[in-house]
């Protein structure tokens, strides 16, 4: 599995409010919006990817602990900390790929 890519979109999630403070993820984590997460919807937890921001090249490294996105075209959700090293998020996703490291 790893080298596996995938292309599509990345999206954030866990804005203030948006989870509750406590909150267990499928993975058994409590949500943590600083910390270099994603959701994907069928990568085994625990699994690490480089993302690249297919629009500047920048690229972040993240475990996945969580389910989702539940969007149609969305690859990925990051949490809110992983997507502000590689986009700004005033744009809300950007174009992506995955590598599995």
């Amino acid at each position: 599995m790893i080298g596996k890519t995938e292309r599509g979109i990345c999206s954030y999630y866990g804005e203030p409010g948006e989870i509750p403070p406590g909150f267990v993820l499928p993975s058994n984590e409590v949500f943590d919006p600083h910390a270099m997460r994603a959701a994907h919807k069928t990568l085994p937890f625990g699994t690490r990817v480089r993302v690249t921001n297919e629009r500047n090249g920048k690229t972040v490294t993240v475990k996945i602990n969580d389910r989702g996105p539940f969007t149609p075209g969305r690859i990925l959700d990051l949490t809110k900390a992983a997507f502000q090293r590689v986009e700004s998020t005033q744009k809300g996703v950007f174009p992506c790929s995955y590598k599995i490291v």
